[in-house]
């Protein structure tokens, strides 16, 4: 819940990522640890456990730990995704509202040049077309 509160927040370090991973690790072994001492305190005391007891590392307690660390990865390499889901959209929310800025801009400037016109065909002096004179010689044929 703290990863993902944290990716959701924004966060994206990679180092914090991996100590909240490391932690959620901690938890799980210390969450199967006290499973275990209690399943172990509901035998009867005087039973012989029928296999001997595995080193750490082998057997089912091996598989364990491997699943768990398979576990582990996969909900940090989702987490990762999480936060590029995270950033591509904030990127994306950035590009429409940079575009909509733009957009509204160009409204303002392309307003601003209609009102400017109006303003410079009402400001010059109505111009009245040129009278040419007559020509004084006739036209000379081609």
């Amino acid at each position: 819940a703290l990863r993902l509160s944290y990716l959701r927040s924004g966060g994206h370090d990679p180092a914090i990522l991996d100590q909240l991973l490391h932690l959620q690790l901690e938890a799980t072994m210390l969450e199967k640890g006290t499973a275990g001492l209690r399943r172990g305190r509901r035998m009867a005391p005087e039973a012989p456990p029928a296999v001997p007891a595995e080193p750490p590392g082998t057997g089912t307690h091996g598989l364990d730990a491997a699943l768990l660390a398979v576990e582990l990865e996969n909900r940090r390499l989702e987490d990762e995704l999480l936060a590029l889901k995270v950033r591509r959209e904030r990127r994306a929310d950035a590009g429409s509202r940079a575009a909509q800025r733009h957009t509204e801009e160009l409204a303002r400037l392309q307003a601003e040049v209609g009102m400017l016109r109006c303003h410079a065909e009402q400001a010059r002096p109505w111009l009245h077309p040129l009278v040419f004179p007559r020509p004084v010689a006739p036209l000379l044929p081609a």
